[in-house]
C-alpha cells in the first residue's frame, strides 16, 4: 500500500483553514482542502501494515488502504469507485466525520496518522468535479413499495440502496428540504446543502419519491410541548404507511433534546440548541423567518462541551455575539491521549474545533446551579466547579460564580428519539427510548410491529453521521430480504 517507505519520509499535512478574520464574515465552507500532490503524499504514507486496522475503525467498513494507494499512484476514478462502494455519501463524512478510522491507523501508534479523511474528502470532490458521481438507477422494478420516514444520512443511504434493487421507495421529511440533522442542525460553514441537494437530484434519478413538509405521527403529533423543529403542512398516520408500503423504515433522528431543569429554566433566552441551529440554516436558505434567535451583541453562554455546543459557537461569533463561553462539566481532559493504552479505539484527549479558533472561553468541571433574569429575561447564570468524589461529580464549597448571559443555548446531547412517532407505530423502545431492534444478519433492523424496520438515530440514540449510513444501509439489505427472500445488497 503506497509508498513502501513513505510513512518515514512524509509527514502528516493537515487540511487547513480560512483565517478567522475572513470566515466570520458569512456561513460558506471555509476548509481548504488537499491539492493532488498532497493527497498523493498522504497515500504514500499508508503503510502495507499486514492487518489494516482502520477498515474496522471505519463504521461503513471503507477499503481504506486501496483508495489511499489509488490516490498515490493517481488513479483517482479507480479510488473513487472503490469509495462509493461502501460509503454512499463520502462529501458528508468526509467533512463532519470525526474520522474514527484515523485513530485506529497502525501508524497512530506511535506517529501521526494518515490523513485518511483529507484523502476521502479529496477523492469525492474530484469525483464530483470529473463528472463520476451518476445516478444508478435499477434496471428492473420490484413491485414492492417501500416507505422510509425521516431524510437525514440514514435515511438516505437506504432509499438509495431500495431504489437501486429495484423497490419503489417514497422518503418522507417533516422540514421543507431533505437532509434531517444534517440540513437543520450542523451549520452551512461546516457542510454547505449543495451537497445535499445534489444527493437529492441524484436519488430523484434514481427514482425515490421525495415527500417534504410531511410529518409520519399520531393524531397528537410531536406533542403540543416538543421544541423539535417541525415545518410539517401535513400530516400522515402510521396506519395510513402500513396499508400503502410493503416495507416502512423509520429513520428520523434522535432529536429530543436534553434539558437542564434548574430554577429560571422558563427565562426568555434560555433555548435548546437545536432551536438556534436550524434557524439559521434557513435564512442561509434563503428563507424568511420571523423572531429569529440571534446573537448579536449578547453575552452567550453555550452549555454543553460537543460538537452541537462547538456549532453553536461558530454561528454566535457569526452573529456578533459580544462574548461566547463554553461549560462542560466533565474535567479536562489530557491534550493527548496514552496512546499505547487506547489505540486503535476513539480516545478521550481535549479537542479544539475552528469555531473555538475562532473566539470563545471554555471552562470545564462546572455545573450551572439557577438562571437569573429580570422582567422574565435571563441576565446571568450562577455555576458551581465540581469534581468527582466517591465515584461521581459533587460540587466544590466556595467555588460559585455569577455569569452575565443574555442568550443561554443548552447543548448537552439528545436523549432519544421523538417518543410520539415511535408510540404510534407500537413500536417497542428499550431502555434509552430507542426502537428495540437488533443488528443481525438474519432479521436485522425489525421491530416487533410487521413490516416496520428501523434505523440509525432511531434504532441507536444520538451518533455519528457515518453510523447513520452504515446503519441506512444495512437496514436496506435487510428490507430487500424481507420482500424478496434474499438479497445481493452490500452489507
Amino acid at each position: 500500500m503506497g509508498k513502501v517507505t513513505g510513512f518515514m519520509e512524509y509527514a502528516r499535512i493537515d487540511e487547513g483553514y480560512a483565517p478567522v478574520e475572513d470566515r466570520l464574515k458569512h456561513y460558506k465552507e471555509f476548509v481548504v482542502g488537499l491539492n493532488s500532490q498532497q493527497a498523493k503524499q498522504q497515500g504514500a504514507r499508508c503503510m502495507d501494515c499486514g492487518t489494516p486496522f482502520c477498515n474496522s475503525g471505519c463504521p461503513v467498513n471503507n477499503i481504506i488502504p486501496d483508495f489511499n494507494d489509488l490516490v498515490y499512484r493517481a488513479d483517482w476514478a479507480a479510488a473513487f469507485h472503490v469509495l462509493d462502494s461502501t460509503n454512499n455519501f463520502p462529501e458528508f463524512t468526509g467533512r463532519i466525520c470525526p474520522a474514527p478510522c484515523e485513530a485506529a491507523c497502525v501508524l497512530n501508534i506511535n506517529s501521526d496518522p494518515v490523513g485518511i479523511k483529507s484523502i476521502e474528502h479529496a477523492i469525492i470532490d474530484r469525483a464530483w468535479e470529473e463528472g463520476w458521481v451518476q445516478a444508478r438507477p435499477p434496471k428492473h422494478q420490484t413491485g414492492k413499495k417501500v416507505a422510509v420516514v425521516g431524510s437525514g444520512p440514514a435515511g438516505m443511504a437506504a432509499a438509495q440502496q431500495l431504489a437501486r434493487a429495484g423497490h419503489a421507495v417514497t422518503l418522507f421529511e417533516k422540514n421543507d428540504r431533505i437532509g434531517g440533522l444534517l440540513r437543520y442542525g450542523i451549520p452551512d460553514f461546516k457542510l454547505d446543502k449543495v451537497h445535499i441537494d445534489r444527493r437529492a437530484a441524484q436519488l430523484q434519478a434514481e427514482g425515490v419519491t421525495i415527500r417534504t413538509g410531511v410529518l409520519v405521527a399520531g393524531k397528537d403529533g410531536l406533542g403540543k410541548d416538543s421544541k423539535v423543529t417541525n415545518w410539517a403542512k401535513e400530516t400522515v398516520s402510521p396506519e395510513q404507511l402500513k396499508a400503502e408500503f410493503d416495507a416502512v423504515l423509520l429513520t428520523g433522528g434522535s432529536e429530543q433534546s436534553r434539558d437542564l431543569p434548574v430554577p429560571g429554566r422558563d427565562l426568555d433566552g434560555v433555548h435548546y440548541a437545536m432551536e438556534f441551529l436550524p434557524q439559521q440554516n434557513k435564512i442561509n436558505a434563503g428563507d424568511k423567518l420571523k423572531g429569529q434567535i440571534r446573537a448579536d451583541g449578547k453575552d452567550v453562554i453555550v452549555i454543553g462541551g460537543g460538537d452541537t455546543g462547538s456549532d453553536c459557537v461558530g454561528t454566535s461569533n457569526r452573529h456578533g455575539a459580544k462574548s461566547v463561553t463554553q461549560f462542560e462539566v466533565m474535567p479536562m481532559p489530557p491534550e493527548e491521549e496514552n496512546k499505547p493504552l487506547v489505540w486503535p479505539y476513539w480516545p478521550i484527549k481535549l479537542r479544539t474545533s475552528s469555531s473555538h479558533e475562532e473566539g470563545a472561553v471554555r471552562e470545564f468541571a462546572i455545573s450551572t446551579k439557577t438562571f437569573n433574569g429580570d422582567k422574565g429575561k435571563v441576565k446571568s447564570l450562577t455555576t458551581v466547579q465540581v469534581e468527582f468524589k466517591d465515584g461521581k461529580l459533587s460540587e466544590v464549597k466556595g467555588t460559585e460564580k455569577e455569569w452575565p448571559a443574555d442568550l443561554v443555548l443548552l447543548a448537552m446531547g439528545f436523549v432519544n428519539p421523538v417518543s410520539p412517532v415511535l408510540e404510534a407505530f407500537g413500536v417497542d423502545k428499550d431502555a434509552r427510548g430507542n426502537a428495540r431492534a437488533t443488528t443481525d444478519f438474519t432479521g436485522g433492523y425489525a421491530t416487533n410491529v410487521d413490516k416496520v424496520f428501523a434505523a440509525g438515530d432511531m434504532r441507536r440514540g444520538q451518533s455519528l453521521v457515518v453510523w447513520a449510513i452504515r446503519e441506512g444501509r444495512q437496514a436496506a439489505r435487510s428490507i430487500d430480504e424481507y420482500l424478496m427472500g434474499w438479497s445481493d445488497l452490500p452489507r
